[in-house]
């Protein structure tokens, strides 16, 4: 492989992955907990115990801010929103039951459905959406039959931006009497979310994507009046006499050690966003996203995917280029202009379906709350630069 261009700064593009650079606070905050507090929270009594387990409070209680959420303890962690669907998805269904989900869903909601449906077990309808990922709630709506036990959407598509009307689909299952569950890992942190607000009974949000916490963290927020089969079984340093799960929260979703120093550093994310606030962060990626659409709508033989200029959407923009292989062109982007985007089917191909690219796959530039518009504009010039070398 070719050496980075030492000329050349380097240029983070694939926030929607993994948010890079994480705050200082977030790496002191880590830090400190491998070095002081590294004791198994919840398993113990002696000092450096009890500091382990005030973090995962501290983090439940800060989460449970962002989230407008009454109760912390109806948080609960895992490793990542592959694990908050799964736990959510598995532990709601039985036999019989009928799943909706939409057309822009991400294989961390369309694999769980498909096993369980592949099993014999339950139904599943994938509403359609528009070319650029944007849904109406009485899709949703129609698509309920007497057995719909569960309807999962995602936020906001990883691939298009888009942003699904959330509190119009909750009245529509609240009206019904059916489960929601929304796949926050575009939009935690990103976008402003009270789950009793919205109708959402179950949330699953990623640690390391808008809340700028570690990799390895996540979790997932389950209604109080929702009891979920556990995915995980084993110990958790309560009710230890029992050889059943325990049926206390959060207890009852998170068997075995957690990780600590992880939680940690996502409590700190958190703090930072709450200061920065939800709504500042997205005004400034949303400018930053139209930004990039106006310039790259200049260059010849692109074509933007998700919503058009001016729409609502996250901080992504994806693109395919005439005549050019998406993977040849993040290549690059990465070897000669020293810029890091994401390329390929951004393991969504219900949304690349959707958005007519599912033989190609696309380029996804995706912006945080770090990017400036200098870096946007380096950006769009290299982007430039390599189209007139396929036009």
């Amino acid at each position: 492989m070719a050496e980075q261009p030492v000329d050349k700064p380097f240029i983070y593009l694939d926030h929607a992955a993994t948010s890079w650079p994480k705050p200082s606070l977030v790496v002191d905050a880590v830090k400190e907990a491998m070095e002081r507090d590294s004791a198994n929270p919840g398993r113990g009594s002696h000092a450096m115990a009890v500091r382990a387990s005030r973090i995962l409070f501290e983090a439940r209680r800060s989460l449970a801010k962002l989230f407008v959420v009454k109760n912390p303890n109806d948080i609960s962690f895992g490793l990542n929103t592959t694990m908050a669907l799964n736990t959510a998805i598995k532990g709601t269904l039985k036999p019989g039951d009928h799943v909706i989900a939409t057309a822009v869903e991400h294989n961390s909601v369309r694999r769980p459905l498909e096993y369980l449906k592949r099993l014999g077990m339950i139904d599943v309808t994938y509403v359609e959406t528009d070319d650029r990922g944007q849904l109406d709630a009485k899709q949703v709506q129609l698509a309920i039959r007497s057995n719909t036990k569960l309807v999962v959407v995602n936020h906001s598509s990883n691939l298009l931006g888009s942003i699904l009307p959330i509190a119009d689909i909750g009245e529509v299952t609240r009206r019904r009497g059916v489960k929601l569950l929304v796949d926050a890992a575009q939009t935690a942190g990103l976008l402003q979310i009270d789950v009793e607000g919205m109708g959402v009974d179950m949330l699953a949000f990623p640690g390391h994507k808008g809340l700028l916490g570690p990799q390895g963290t996540g979790g997932l927020y389950v209604h109080p009046e929702v009891d979920l089969e556990p995915l995980l079984h084993g110990g958790t340093g309560s009710q230890s006499e029992s050889i059943e799960q325990p049926s206390v929260r959060p207890d009852r979703y998170e068997a075995g050690t957690q990780n600590t120093a992880g939680i940690s550093g996502l409590r700190a994310g958190v703090e930072h966003v709450l200061h920065e606030t939800v709504q500042n962060i997205h005004t400034k990626e949303w400018t930053l996203t139209q930004l990039m659409m106006e310039g790259l709508l200049a260059v010849k033989g692109v074509r933007l995917l998700g919503p058009g200029l001016g729409r609502p959407r996250t901080g992504i923009v994806s693109f395919v280029m005439e005549g050019a292989d998406p993977s040849e062109i993040g290549f690059i982007l990465d070897q000669h202009y020293n810029m890091a985007v994401r390329t390929g089917f951004h393991c969504t191909p219900l949304a690349h379906g959707t958005a007519g690219t599912l033989e190609t796959g696309a380029i996804r530039a995706s912006v945080g709350c770090f990017t400036t518009s200098e870096e946007v504009d380096a950006f769009v010039g290299a982007v430039n630069e390599i189209g007139r070398h396929y036009s």
